[in-house]
């Protein structure tokens, strides 16, 4: 079935057929045919643009236009028979930062989780259950968004608040990138996409005290308002000493 999403465009008069595009691709979409970068087929191709960035003539781009649905079981049989018939693993692996997956947290009860050494503390547990986490690199169908409750992060406050996993992570799509020094704008347009075809739930924003930190829950706003949606949106605001400055039942609602 064919959709309006983002793909993947190659500007046949730009490329010199180098195939670093194919290095980048996680999907195994691209191949060289007659000296050019082709897409083999839409539905191989995730629209993420992991590839633009391995591109030293600039032939790559995103597009949006009707194509096949990404269909992640076809890329896995496709990168199953590329191994099986020897295909080299950079020619299809890619970048693995890209790769979409979802799995289930530590599910010992943490009293279970044996300690390092005797006398000391269990280890604490991961709650997360989705890859890729940086907002630039999770595209917008990918499969843990679907009625997910999203935790975006900003960078430092990752860092700073040190219970983060047990209280905030847990049951949570984490997504984190900083609202200073990323590309606000990208940022506005993918939690856009992501709004519009996700159907989320919730958003809660986490960032720190310092006025750089303040512009990530505009930056989700934005793209709620792009999208045309309302999410329920909370706002946790963490202090340099890794604090939340708002107690839980206060959190501003800001949509």
């Amino acid at each position: 079935m064919k959709v309006l999403r983002k793909i993947i465009e190659i500007d046949e008069d730009l490329c010199d057929g180098c195939g670093q595009c194919i290095t980048g691709c996680a999907e195994g979409a691209l191949e060289i045919v007659e000296g050019k970068a082709k897409v083999v087929a839409d539905k191989y191709c995730d629209g993420l643009g992991a590839c633009i960035g391995e591109c030293p003539t600039g032939a790559l781009c995103i597009v949006e236009r009707e194509a096949e649905d990404f269909d992640e079981e076809a890329v896995e049989e496709r990168l199953a028979e590329m191994e099986k018939e020897g295909a080299p693993a950079a020619m299809h692996k890619g970048c693995p930062s890209a790769r979409v997956h979802v799995f289930a947290p530590d599910q010992k009860p943490r009293e279970a989780i044996q300690p390092t050494e005797k006398g000391a503390a269990a280890p604490p547990r991961s709650e997360l259950t989705n890859w890729p986490i940086q907002i630039r690199l999770i595209p917008p169908h990918a499969p843990f968004l679907k009625n997910a409750d999203l935790l975006v992060l900003a960078d430092c406050s990752a860092v700073a608040y040190a219970n983060l996993h047990e209280d905030l992570v847990k049951d949570k799509v984490v997504m984190m990138g900083c609202p200073k020094f990323d590309d606000a704008r990208e940022y506005i347009n993918r939690f856009a996409d992501i709004f519009k075809t996700a159907g989320v739930n919730s958003v809660t924003t986490v960032y720190m005290e310092v006025p750089c930190c303040s512009g990530l829950p505009t930056i989700v706003r934005k793209g709620m308002e792009k999208a045309g949606v309302k999410v329920p949106v909370t706002d946790v605001v963490v202090s340099r000493k890794g604090e939340q400055v708002t107690d839980r039942p206060k959190m501003a609602r800001l949509a």
